[in-house]
C-alpha cells in the first residue's frame, strides 16, 4: 500500500472514531447513522465531548490512531497551497520557464516584439552570409585586375588581358578606352586625362556603393533592436503587475514568470542587435579597403592612358614622317 493510501486509512480512521466515540456515548444504542444527526440537534450534545475524549484514551487501538492523524493534518492542509501556486486569482500561472514555454506562455505584443526580433536577426544572418559571398568575389577580382594593369604597358595590352573577365577593373578599362575613342584628335592630352579621371571616379563610387546595398538594414537593426526588446519588457512588466494586482499576492511564483517572460523580449533584442553591430562594422572595413584597391586599379588605368597620349604625338610624327 503506497504512503498516500496509507495516510486516507488513517485519517478516514481518525474522523471516524473522533464521530462514533462521541455518539457511542450520549446513545448507547441505535445505529452510527443516527447518531450524528442526534448529536448536532440535541443541545446536551456539546458537554458530551469530554467523556468522549476518555473513551477514546482509554480503548486500546484508538491511541496511535490520533497521533498519527495530527502528524499527517500538516501535509493535507498544505495540499490547497501547490494548488493555488498554479492557479492565483484566476491566472494560470505558466511552469514551463524554457524559452519556447515562456514565449508561449508570453503576452500577444510581447510575442509579436519577439517575432519580429527573430525575423531581424534571421535578416541579419542572410545579409552576413550574402555579403561575405559578394565582398570576396570582388576582392578577389580587384586583385586579379589590378595585377593585370600592373603587368600592361598599354590600355590596349589590359584590354586584352581582361578580356571576358568580371568585376570593376575591366569596367575602368573598356571606360577608358571609350573616353579615348570619343576624344579622337584633341589637342590637348590634360583634357583628355581630365574626362578619363572624371569618369573612372564615378565608376569607382559606383562599384563601392553597389557592396554598401544591405549593410544599412544591419546599422537600423543594430541601433533599434535593443529599444524595440526594451519595449516589449515594459510590457510584459506592466503585464506582471497587473496580474499580481489581479491575484492580490505577491508571491514569488506569481511574479516570476511574467518577469521573465518580459525579459526575455530584451535578450532577444540583444541578440538580434550585438551580431548586427559587429557584422556592420566588419562589413565598413572590408568596403573600404576594397575602395581602396579599386582607387589603386583606376589610378593604373589612369597612368596608362597618360602614357598612350604621350606616345600618340610621336606615332603622329613618324607617320606624318613617312
Amino acid at each position: 500500500m503506497s504512503a498516500t493510501k496509507r495516510f486516507a486509512v488513517i485519517w478516514l480512521a481518525a474522523s471516524l472514531a473522533g464521530w462514533v466515540a462521541p455518539a457511542h456515548a450520549q446513545t448507547p444504542t441505535g445505529a452510527p447513522n443516527q447518531a450524528a444527526p442526534t448529536q448536532h440537534a440535541a443541545p446536551t450534545a456539546t458537554p458530551a465531548l469530554p467523556p468522549a475524549e476518555e473513551v477514546t484514551a482509554t480503548e486500546p487501538g484508538a491511541s496511535p490512531i490520533a497521533p498519527a492523524a495530527a502528524q499527517q493534518a500538516a501535509p493535507a492542509n498544505g495540499q490547497p497551497v501547490a494548488t493555488e501556486l498554479q492557479q492565483v486569482g484566476g491566472m494560470k500561472i505558466p511552469h514551463d520557464l524554457s524559452p519556447i514555454g515562456m514565449f508561449l506562455a508570453a503576452d500577444w505584443v510581447v510575442k509579436g516584439v519577439m517575432i519580429g526580433l527573430a525575423f531581424a536577426s534571421l535578416v541579419t544572418w542572410t545579409v552576413f552570409l550574402v555579403k561575405v559571398i559578394e565582398i570576396a568575389a570582388a576582392d578577389r577580382r580587384a586583385k586579379k585586375g589590378l595585377s593585370a594593369l600592373v603587368a600592361s604597358r598599354s590600355l590596349e595590352d589590359a584590354r586584352s588581358i581582361l578580356e571576358g573577365e568580371k568585376g570593376a577593373v575591366p569596367v575602368f578599362v573598356a571606360a577608358a578606352d571609350a573616353e579615348l575613342a570619343y576624344s579622337g584628335d584633341a589637342l590637348s592630352p590634360e583634357g583628355v586625362k581630365e574626362r578619363v579621371a572624371s569618369h573612372l571616379s564615378r565608376l569607382e563610387a559606383q562599384a563601392g556603393r553597389r557592396l554598401t546595398i544591405g549593410t544599412g538594414l544591419l546599422a537600423t537593426i543594430g541601433s533599434t533592436a535593443p529599444f524595440v526588446g526594451l519595449f516589449g519588457t515594459v510590457w510584459g512588466i506592466m503585464n506582471s503587475f497587473i496580474g499580481i494586482s489581479n491575484a492580490q499576492t505577491t508571491n514569488l511564483a506569481v511574479v516570476a514568470p511574467g518577469i521573465a517572460e518580459a525579459l526575455l523580449a530584451t535578450a532577444i533584442g540583444l541578440v538580434a542587435a550585438i551580431p548586427a553591430v559587429v557584422i556592420y562594422n566588419v562589413f565598413a572595413r572590408a568596403i573600404s579597403a576594397h575602395r581602396a584597391a579599386l582607387a589603386d586599379a583606376s589610378a593604373a588605368v589612369l597612368r596608362l592612358v597618360s602614357r598612350d597620349l604621350d606616345r600618340l604625338p610621336g606615332r603622329r610624327l613618324h607617320a606624318a614622317a613617312e
